[in-house]
């Protein structure tokens, strides 16, 4: 499995440790850390063969990347990456499940895919997603894959108001050229939705937006999640200069 380097973290980081988990102990860690995110607080219905973890079919074949809170030691944040090799011997992407992925089918072959964001609720200071998308770029770079491809979730608490308006708003300044766009498998009916209204953009999609990714759909509704998903596909070519300097693309 390839590992990061115990990357180098400026002093803002510094009570973070960003790191490939490197066993199945860091693994669970992380799947627990999903669990009381995506079920405890956010109320995901999932099946696991374990309780209290998150688990499933893409797990083995992902690198996971994680990050630990220095003083208590505990695993704040992580993101999981499936690479385009182990996605052909898993037989699909995660966001096969959701989008119709036909347009993208050239990218494949150098395309990594990102899943299973989450973070802590008391460290979602945005130290914790920075560090995460460090490790991102250099693995990226490091393996030297194109680009970058990924779900990201918008909580459904309001009927699913906040995730129309967000879609509004990233498709207006961020919308993937049209031989990139995907249409989602359970498409939520923006249109009764969209109130009009400004909205904030949730940290995880900002990282994204921020990296220089693209909206390549309308939101597509999980059921079992509860959430709206964006495909966002972040070309590394385009990755913006602040971050290539930051991350030293």
């Amino acid at each position: 499995m390839p590992q990061l380097q115990d990357t180098p973290q400026p002093a803002t980081t510094t009570r973070y440790h960003l790191s490939l988990a490197v066993d199945d102990d860091e693994i669970r860690e992380a799947q627990r850390l999903r669990h009381a995110v995506f079920v405890e607080e956010m109320g995901a219905r999932l099946a696991t063969v374990l309780p209290g973890h998150d688990i499933d079919l893409y797990d083995p074949y992902c690198d996971h990347l994680i990050v630990r809170e220095r003083v208590q030691g505990e695993v704040v944040g992580t993101y999981r990456i499936l690479t385009p090799e182990s996605a052909i011997r898993l037989g699909n992407y995660f966001a096969d499940e959701q989008f119709d992925l036909t347009r993208l089918a050239q990218l494949r072959p150098r395309m990594a895919e990102l899943g299973r964001s989450c973070v802590h609720p008391a460290h979602r200071n945005g130290v914790v997603i920075n560090a995460l998308w460090t490790g991102i770029a250099e693995f990226m770079t490091r393996y030297g894959y194109d680009y970058v491809v990924g779900c990201a979730s918008i909580g459904m608490a309001d009927g699913g108001r906040f995730a129309a308006r967000v879609h509004r708003h990233a498709s207006t300044h961020h919308l993937a050229p049209i031989e990139w766009q995907c249409t989602p498998r359970n498409r939520l009916p923006i249109d009764e939705l969209d109130d009009g209204l400004p909205t904030v953009v949730p940290p995880l999609i900002k990282g994204y937006l921020r990296a220089g990714a693209l909206v390549c759909s309308e939101p597509a509704w999980d059921l079992d999640f509860n959430t709206a998903g964006l495909l966002m596909l972040l070309p590394m070519a385009q990755l913006r200069a602040d971050y290539a300097r930051r991350f030293g693309c």
